[in-house]
């Protein structure tokens, strides 16, 4: 089941969404509009494959919330 990530088209409103099939009817929580914008999710993004050349790798260099080893840094 993917969750979709939209913008309000009437008030900006952000918000996200189960979308179990394409005939899913879904309208801002703030205005009731049903004009949104998908967003692009942030878990959606693909990747290059390549890592930043911003320093050492390992676990010394601080690399964030894993230590750098998944490369999310």
């Amino acid at each position: 089941m993917p969750i979709y990530e939209y913008v309000c088209d009437d008030c900006g409103e952000r918000y996200e969404r189960i979308v179990m099939n394409g005939k899913t009817k879904v309208t801002c929580p703030k205005c009731a509009s049903a004009k949104g914008t998908v967003q692009l999710s942030v878990f959606a993004a693909h990747g290059n494959g390549t890592k930043s050349s911003s320093g050492s790798s390992g676990p010394s260099s601080g690399g964030g919330c894993c230590g750098g080893a998944c490369g999310c840094n």
